[in-house]
């Protein structure tokens, strides 16, 4: 159903004002990716109305995940986009480093104590502020340093509305 899925997103891209959105299915299965002018907060935000608002309007994407950075998978690239959004943690904040790897071999331990150097907050990995999200799908990593709501599970936010 992926092509019903770009197919939904899509629109909603369009009604937020990008015309010139890409949208297409990446070479594993179930996942699209969308390229937009759009901030990807922004749009999640937009998403999250959507779903309260009109349910029934999202039926074939049911996570969304936004990236602030893309890169090549290489453990200098991924390392440097991090650097590039620690500045959004506060001094006290703690975080947690999560990586979801698909086709690649890059180590998750090397990556893992690689960013946890650059990183001078504490880590916490039951109650955290933020989470050090790292998206590798073969050769392209995406990454982003976001809040646990920045994550959209359509499929929760449907049942919690509900409850």
């Amino acid at each position: 159903m992926e092509e019903e899925a770009c197919d939904e997103i899509a629109e909603i891209i369009e009604e937020l004002g990008d015309d010139s959105h890409r949208i297409g299915k990446s070479s594993f299965s179930g996942i699209i990716w969308v390229d937009t002018s759009i901030d990807p907060f922004t749009v999640i935000d937009n998403i999250k109305k959507i779903i309260l608002d009109e349910p029934w309007r999202m039926r074939y994407c049911h996570r969304f995940i936004p990236i602030r950075y893309t890169t090549s998978a290489s453990l200098e690239n991924i390392v440097e986009g991090i650097k590039n959004q620690i500045k959004v943690m506060k001094d006290a904040d703690t975080y947690r480093i999560t990586i979801e790897k698909r086709g690649s071999d890059i180590s998750s331990k090397e990556l893992i104590n690689s960013i946890a150097d650059i990183i001078p907050n504490k880590v916490s990995l039951e109650s955290y502020d933020w989470n050090v999200l790292i998206q590798i799908m073969g050769g392209i990593v995406g990454m982003s340093i976001l809040k646990e709501e920045d994550i959209v599970s359509t499929l929760k936010l449907k049942r919690d509305s509900m409850e």
